[in-house]
């Protein structure tokens, strides 16, 4: 079985808590026809670099029924920015358009296969994926951002369009694995296109 999602699989379940308090599950989001599950964290700077395109993508598609969900599944011991505390704070000052969950055991970053911060994953009302990848060619400088592939999955998607390029590379920093150095990666995990 390939490290990350294939295209066409079931989106994994969760029940992770977020930073508003509460605790979440995949079926509390099951009215939103098109789901943008990503994993990000607070310190990265390809998250810090493209959160703001992240969230206009998120409120362009907000009355076409797609919901974003954003998982940190980064270790703590390894940036302690990323500690769920930073995490609630983040939020409150900047006030992001979506659920951000915080998947302290990382085991839904394995199930999902999460390889960089930030990875975005599409899924269609029967949450089968549709869509794994980047946001955009140039996360860490917005200036120069040429592509962005998740605008084109979502505005496809919600024409009820095929998709034409279902998967590319993530561009980020790799998630950081409890007990391990900063930059390793699962022996698994590779390259998706």
């Amino acid at each position: 079985m390939p490290f990350t999602l294939e295209i066409s699989d079931s989106a994994p379940k969760f029940s992770l808590k977020a930073t508003d308090g509460k605790n979440y599950e995949l079926s509390d989001f099951a009215q939103f026809p098109i789901l943008v599950i990503f994993f990000t964290c607070n310190h990265c700077p390809y998250v810090i670099g493209s959160d703001e395109i992240t969230r206009k993508t998120a409120e362009l598609f907000a009355n076409q029924g797609v919901k974003f969900i954003a998982i940190n599944s980064n270790s703590k011991n390894t940036y302690a920015e990323d500690s769920f505390e930073h995490m609630v704070a983040r939020m409150e000052e900047e006030k992001f358009p979506w659920v951000y969950l915080y998947d302290e055991s990382q085991d839904i970053a394995r199930a999902y296969g999460a390889l960089r911060t930030p990875h975005f994953y599409v899924f269609n009302k029967d949450r089968k994926l549709i869509y794994t990848g980047r946001a955009v060619d140039s996360p860490r400088d917005h200036t120069k951002i040429t592509v962005n592939d998740l605008d084109r999955v979502l505005a496809e998607a919600c024409a009820g369009n095929p998709i034409s390029i279902p998967r590319t590379n993530p561009i980020g920093c790799n998630v950081k694995w409890e007990g391990k150095d900063a930059h390793w990666m699962p022996g698994d995990a590779c390259d998706l296109v």
